[in-house]
């Protein structure tokens, strides 16, 4: 029984810093600025006209802007998701709200990992990112002194392979 522990080696946690510019593959974005928050156990996203819509075959989707047209990356894009969940989530001023949730994929570290996102107006936040216990647990270790970990990890990968 021992032996198979010893196979089984612990990832390996990655210190992250309390903001980091992450990449959101799946939804267009390169670098955004996210917040890492582990008083929030769900991450979100910022969007702006979120509503549901019925497809001609009847099934729901969820229609949302990414941003809105304040923020520097807003890209006009309506996204559509046909898979979500709809769930209450205790916002950071500690009311239950429902919002939608969708499933997609972050990078940090050189690493795409798929999340859970909520999708809420973030407007009146610094950040239009947040990224929740959910996703840093197992993963990584916040250092609130630090900013742009992930960042500067992925110029050093770069700076070894051009040196090569």
């Amino acid at each position: 029984m021992k032996d198979k522990k010893a196979l089984h080696t612990k990832q390996e946690k990655h210190v992250i810093g309390r903001r980091e510019l992450v990449a959101l593959p799946e939804l267009e974005i390169e670098e955004i600025e996210a917040k890492i928050d582990t008083g929030a156990y769900t991450s979100a996203i910022h969007c702006s006209d979120i509503h549901e819509e019925t497809t001609a075959d009847g099934k729901k989707v969820i229609c949302v802007e990414l941003l809105d047209p304040s923020h520097p990356q807003y890209n006009h894009k309506k996204l559509r998701f046909a898979e979500f969940d709809f769930r209450f989530i205790k916002s950071s001023f500690g009311e239950v709200q429902q919002r939608y949730v969708i499933r997609t994929t972050i990078e940090l570290f050189g690493e795409v990992i798929e999340a859970e996102f909520s999708l809420s107006d973030r407007s009146d936040m610094k950040y239009p990112v947040l990224i929740g216990r959910k996703l840093l647990k197992g993963r990584f270790i916040v250092d609130v002194s630090r900013k742009n970990v992930s960042q500067k990890f992925k110029i050093k990968q770069k700076q070894k392979h051009t040196n090569l």
